[in-house]
C-alpha cells in the first residue's frame, strides 16, 4: 500500500512536470507569434507610400534619361524642417525633388550633385526644373554659365530663386533675381540661373500639400544584349566606303539632281544639327553652318535648302537637306501643316520666312502649274528626340499623323531619324558601339515605330555632333549610314514617279 502511494505521487509529479513545460512552450510559442505580428504591424505603420503616380514616375524617368527613382524623404512623414531634409538626403548622389500644391501642380527640380551643406555655390549643367499641370511635363534647364544652387544647411533651393519647404514650412518661395545691383560705380544685372515664371511652374500657389525627394540612379534593367539586333561595321574603311557611295550616288532619273530631303520634327529634336553633322563629315572638321540649339521655340524660322560640298574637291554632293521650322503642339505655333504641303509640292522658295498664323500662299502663276519633279521633295525624314519619345503629347502625335497622311497621299518615301541616343542610354553614352546591343534603345526604336506608324526598319538611331570639337569614327558611321538610307528611299520614290 505504501509503495502504491509513493508510485502515485511520483506519477502525479511527473505529469505536473510535463504539463508545466507543455504550457510553458505553448505560451512561449504564441508569445513569439504575437511579437512577430507586432513587429510586422510596426513596419507597416512606418512604411512610406509615394504620392507620385506610376504614370508621372515613368515620365520623369524618361525625362532624366533612363533612370530609377527611390523615395528618400517625404515631408508629411519626416517633417518640413531643413534638418529633416538633410538627414535623409545628404550625400545620396543625384536627387529629384517633387512638390505638390493645392492647385494640382506637380513640380520640382533635379540636381546631379550631392547635398552636403558645404556652404558653396554648385555648378551643375544637368540641373533642371520641371512642372506638370496636365499630362506632359515642362522642362527648364539651368542657363549656361550660372550656378544651379547654393548648398547650405537650409531647405533645397535652385539658383537661389526657387526655395522648397521655405522657412521649415509647407511652402515654396520664388525670389525674382533680375534686379539691378550696384557694385562700385557700375551697375550690373543679376541674371537668372533658371528662366521661369511662378505662374507657369506652380500656378502662383505657394502652399504645398506634400514634398518628396527621390534618389536618382541608373536603371539596372538597362542591359546589353549578347547579339546585336542590327549589324554595323565600326571601321574607318566602312566610313570611307559610305562616303564614296554617297559621293557617287546618281538618282534614278537624270533630270533630278540633287535629291531633295525634307527634315521635319519637334522643336529641339536635331534637324539643323543633322545637317551640321553631315556637313562636318564631308568638310573634315566640326561645323555649325545651320543655326541649332536647345531653345524652347524653333531657332529655324525660314525654309532653308542646304547643299553639302565635298571638302576634298569643293564639289556639290548629290543631295540637298531641306530644313523647316520646328513642330509645336499648340495651334498657331511652329510649322503649319499647310506649309508642309506647299514644301512637299515644291512651291516654297529657299529662305521663305514662316508665319505660324498665316500659311504660305504661292503666287497665282506658280500655283496654276505643278512644280517640276526636281523641285519637289523626294524623301521625308522625321527627326525625333530619343529622350522625349515617351513625353510626346497627343496633340503633337496627331499633328505628325496628319503630316504622314499628307506625305502618304503624295507617295513620298518616309524615314525616322531617332537622335540623342547617347543621352537616352548610359551604355551608349559610354560607348556608341553599344547602340545595337542596347535593349533600351531597341525598345525606344519600337516605341517610335508604334507612335508614328512606321516599320521598325525605317527608324534609324543616330548621334549628331553637338559638344564635340573633333570628328569621331563611330558617330560618322551612324550618320552616313542614315544618309545612305535616305538616298535609297528617295530612289524608291523616283522609281515610282517614272
Amino acid at each position: 500500500m505504501v509503495l502504491w502511494t509513493l508510485s502515485l505521487k511520483e506519477s502525479v509529479f511527473q505529469f505536473s512536470f510535463v504539463l508545466f513545460w507543455f504550457f510553458f512552450f505553448f505560451f512561449f510559442y504564441f508569445y513569439s507569434l504575437f511579437l512577430a505580428q507586432m513587429q510586422k504591424a510596426k513596419v507597416r505603420k512606418v512604411s512610406i507610400t509615394p504620392d507620385l503616380t506610376e504614370e508621372k514616375r515613368k515620365q520623369l524617368c524618361a525625362l532624366l534619361g533612363n533612370v530609377e527613382l527611390s523615395l528618400l524623404y517625404k515631408a508629411s512623414v519626416h517633417g518640413y524642417q531643413a534638418s529633416a531634409f538633410h538627414q535623409k538626403c545628404d550625400n545620396q548622389g543625384p536627387t529629384l525633388i517633387v512638390a505638390y500644391n493645392r492647385s494640382g501642380y506637380i513640380f520640382g527640380g533635379y540636381t546631379s550633385v550631392d547635398y552636403a551643406q558645404s556652404g558653396q555655390q554648385i555648378t551643375d549643367e544637368e540641373a533642371l526644373l520641371f512642372s506638370f499641370h496636365g499630362k506632359i511635363p515642362t522642362c527648364i534647364k539651368v542657363n549656361s554659365g550660372y550656378n544651379a544652387r547654393y548648398d547650405d544647411a537650409g531647405g533645397p533651393n535652385f539658383g537661389q530663386q526657387l526655395y522648397f519647404c521655405y522657412n521649415n514650412q509647407p511652402a515654396v518661395y520664388s525670389q525674382e533675381r533680375n534686379e539691378y545691383c550696384h557694385k562700385g560705380m557700375s551697375t550690373m544685372m543679376t541674371n537668372k540661373a533658371f528662366s521661369f515664371s511662378p505662374a507657369t511652374l506652380y500656378g502662383n500657389d505657394t502652399q504645398l500639400t506634400e514634398c518628396e525627394v527621390y534618389k536618382v540612379e541608373d536603371d539596372p534593367h538597362v542591359s546589353a544584349e549578347e547579339k546585336p539586333w542590327r549589324k554595323v561595321l565600326w571601321t574607318a574603311n566602312r566610313r570611307a566606303e559610305l562616303m564614296e557611295i554617297i559621293r557617287n550616288h546618281k538618282p534614278l532619273m537624270t533630270s533630278v539632281s540633287p535629291v531633295r530631303i525634307l527634315m521635319i520634327g519637334p522643336v529641339g529634336a536635331g534637324k539643323s544639327s543633322f545637317f551640321n553633322s553631315i556637313n562636318s563629315i564631308f568638310t573634315g572638321h566640326v561645323t555649325n553652318k545651320a543655326m541649332s540649339g536647345s531653345a524652347g521655340t524653333s531657332l529655324t524660322v525660314q525654309f532653308r535648302t542646304y547643299p553639302v560640298n565635298d571638302g576634298r574637291e569643293e564639289k556639290p554632293l548629290p543631295f540637298v537637306l531641306c530644313d523647316t521650322m520646328g513642330l509645336e503642339e499648340q495651334s498657331g505655333a511652329g510649322l503649319d501643316i499647310e506649309d508642309i504641303s506647299s514644301i512637299l509640292q515644291g512651291h516654297v522658295p529657299d529662305r521663305y520666312k514662316f508665319n505660324p498664323t498665316t500659311p504660305f500662299q504661292p503666287d497665282e502663276q506658280k500655283s496654276s502649274r505643278p512644280a517640276a519633279l526636281q523641285e519637289k521633295i523626294h524623301c521625308v525624314v522625321y527627326v525625333i528626340d530619343a529622350t522625349k519619345i515617351s513625353l510626346m503629347s497627343d496633340k503633337l502625335q496627331e499633328k505628325l499623323a496628319s503630316i504622314r497622311r499628307k506625305v502618304n497621299s503624295l507617295g513620298i518615301s518616309q524615314i525616322v531619324l531617332m537622335t540623342k541616343v547617347d543621352e537616352a542610354c548610359p551604355l551608349v553614352e559610354e560607348d556608341l558601339q553599344s547602340l545595337y546591343v542596347s535593349s533600351y534603345i531597341k525598345t525606344k526604336v519600337q516605341e517610335v515605330s508604334s507612335r508614328l506608324g512606321v516599320p521598325v526598319s525605317c527608324v534609324l538611331p543616330v548621334k549628331n555632333y553637338s559638344q564635340e570639337l573633333e570628328l569621331e569614327l563611330n558617330c560618322d558611321v551612324l550618320l552616313l549610314s542614315a544618309l545612305q538610307q535616305m538616298l535609297n528611299f528617295a530612289d524608291d520614290y523616283l522609281d515610282d514617279a517614272c
